[in-house]
C-alpha cells in the first residue's frame, strides 16, 4: 500500500472511531476562595455598573448546559473592600446561561482585578473560582465548567 493510501486509510478509521463520542468541555481551573465569603447572597442582576460578566453554566462531561446551576459572586468595591453590596447570586435557566452587571474590580493589596466565582449544580461538584479580567474590558464572557461528582 502507498504512503498516502495508508495516511488516508488511517484518517477515515480515526474519523469513524471518534464520530459517535461525546464532546467533553475543559473544567475550569478552581481558584481560592479567599477569607470574603458569605454564603447566601441576595439574587439579584446587578452589583455595580461598567462591567458585564455573562456565560453558560456546562458540564465538563458533556458540555450540556445546566439549568438552575447557583452562579455566586462576590468581589472589593471600587476603593478595594469587600461589602455586602459586591454579592450576587443568578440561577441559571433553560441554557444553562447568567449574566449580571457590576463595577470594574480594582486591584488592591497587590492582587490584580478580579471577581470570585462559586457556581453549583446538581449532580457536580461545587466550584469556586475567579475571573481576571483585562484592563479596559467591559464586558467579559466567563463559562463555567463542572465536575460530575
Amino acid at each position: 500500500m502507498k504512503r498516502s493510501a495508508l495516511v488516508s486509510a488511517l484518517l477515515l478509521a480515526l474519523t469513524v472511531a471518534t464520530a459517535g463520542a461525546q464532546p467533553k468541555c475543559a473544567p475550569t481551573p478552581r481558584d481560592a476562595e479567599g477569607p470574603f465569603y458569605k454564603a447566601n447572597a441576595p439574587v439579584r442582576e446587578a452589583t455595580g455598573k461598567g462591567m458585564v460578566v455573562s456565560g453558560a453554566v456546562r458540564s465538563a462531561a458533556t458540555c450540556e448546559a445546566l439549568k438552575g446551576a447557583r452562579v455566586e459572586w462576590w468581589q472589593a468595591n471600587p476603593k478595594g473592600d469587600y461589602d455586602d453590596a459586591h454579592r450576587g447570586t443568578l440561577i441559571t435557566g433553560a441554557g444553562g446561561t447568567y449574566r449580571f452587571e457590576t463595577d470594574v474590580p480594582p486591584p488592591y493589596f497587590g492582587r490584580p482585578p478580579h471577581i470570585h466565582f462559586k457556581a453549583v449544580a446538581p449532580g457536580h461538584r461545587p466550584l469556586t473560582t475567579q475571573l481576571y479580567p483585562k484592563a479596559g474590558q467591559s464586558e467579559v464572557a466567563f463559562d463555567l465548567v463542572l465536575v460530575k461528582e
